[in-house]
């Protein structure tokens, strides 16, 4: 009976977070920014996560991503409806994506740090509009404008991190005429945020387990303490080993370069690295031998299939991360068969079903080394 009354008052919030998620993102009213449309267009004015008022049609059949963020999020609500990609698949992300994106126009970043937009590309594509996905910049507004004014497209904010995940759903399902859809992502993400909210008060701080998340080819490159890069850590309820001055903070991927004697200051029970680093010869190396996570052989390769579990770029990646991370630190508390997991999330998200022997081999260097 409990769990009865426990589903129903999710389903409730569920249909309740739509209907507001509704109410943010249409108003009525008329006025463009900037963009002209034919007589023939029916459009709607909607208000979008920036504040901005943009017209859209109402239909909205093709649609262009801002950048990686963007592009893995609406790869897996609609990928029909796109007609270019802000970077080109790789050979093994191409397992997962449908084949009638594999070939599409790359228009490269539309703005940002990393812009390196074909401008020639985007317009030949004609999209309807310009979708930007992520975390919320105190620039995000004039940047909306700025690229709405430099191509004429009716372009959208819309804030997705980790913890906006769930309602981004819901309002790309409600812009996109998806909502079934929407509707179906946005629980999966909100399950996973509240499994976690309850997980994570049955650790005692005592209990809490201090990672150091290392990137690039010496391992050295860290998503420290506060990085949107390494929000998993914290959102499992362990303890991010790295700190880093708040000045100095990086969100990007690489994070911050630190030094093996700042290592040893921080010495994490467990280390996690992307592909590309160390973790092959990790043991063999006399300084890193003197850290207590490598003598306790407590270190990992993270998942990287489709994209990286745990970020790089931060994105609908980390949902299969929290199930990943924790289940690896504390598998009495988040006591799930992580194989099973792994598969039910890449035919929800990805519409792909994997084999045991695919998911073996994503699992083989963390989940599966801990068994050994």
């Amino acid at each position: 009976m409990r769990g009865k009354k426990k589903s129903r008052r999710l389903a409730g919030l569920s249909c309740l977070m739509f209907v507001l998620c509704a109410a943010v993102l249409m108003m009525t009213g008329c006025g463009t920014k900037g963009v002209d449309y034919p007589d023939d267009v029916k459009t709607r004015i909607i208000r979008d996560s920036a504040g901005r008022e943009v017209e859209v049609p109402e239909e909205i059949t093709k649609i262009a991503p801002s950048g990686n963020v963007s592009q893995m999020i609406l790869m897996t609500i609609a990928p029909e409806k796109m007609v270019g990609l802000s970077q080109t698949p790789s050979v093994n992300q191409k397992d997962y994506i449908p084949e009638e994106l594999w070939t599409l126009p790359t228009f490269g970043a539309v703005y940002g740090q990393k812009s390196n937009l074909n401008m020639e590309a985007l317009l030949k594509a004609d999209p309807d509009v310009i979708i930007d996905l992520g975390d919320r910049k105190d620039t995000i507004r004039s940047d909306m404008d700025y690229v709405q004014n430099q191509t004429g497209i009716a372009t959208v904010f819309i804030e997705a991190d980790i913890y906006h995940l769930e309602e981004a759903y819901q309002m790309l399902g409600y812009l996109l005429g998806k909502e079934d859809r929407g509707q179906a992502l946005s629980e999966y993400v909100g399950k996973t945020i509240l499994m976690c909210a309850e997980n994570k008060v049955k650790i005692p701080d005592e209990d809490r387990i201090s990672v150091m998340y290392g990137t690039g080819s010496a391992g050295l490159a860290c998503n420290a303490r506060g990085s949107s890069q390494a929000y998993v850590i914290d959102i499992v309820g362990a303890e991010n080993a790295v700190v880093i001055p708040e000045d100095e903070l990086s969100n990007k991927g690489g994070g911050n370069t630190i030094s093996m004697e700042q290592l040893y200051n921080f010495d994490p029970d467990v280390i996690v690295l992307q592909e590309g680093g160390p973790f092959d010869s990790l043991s063999d190396y006399p300084e890193w031998q003197q850290l207590t996570a490598v003598r306790n052989d407590h270190y990992y390769e993270i998942p990287m299939e489709p994209y990286c579990w745990l970020s790089n770029p931060p994105s609908v990646n980390q949902v299969l991360g929290i199930y990943w991370l924790g289940n690896l630190l504390y598998p009495d508390i988040y006591d799930y068969d992580m194989a099973e997991v792994t598969k039910e999330f890449c035919q929800l998200f990805w519409n792909t079903e994997l084999s045991d022997e695919k998911v073996d081999s994503l699992l083989e260097n963390s989940s599966y080394k801990v068994r050994k």
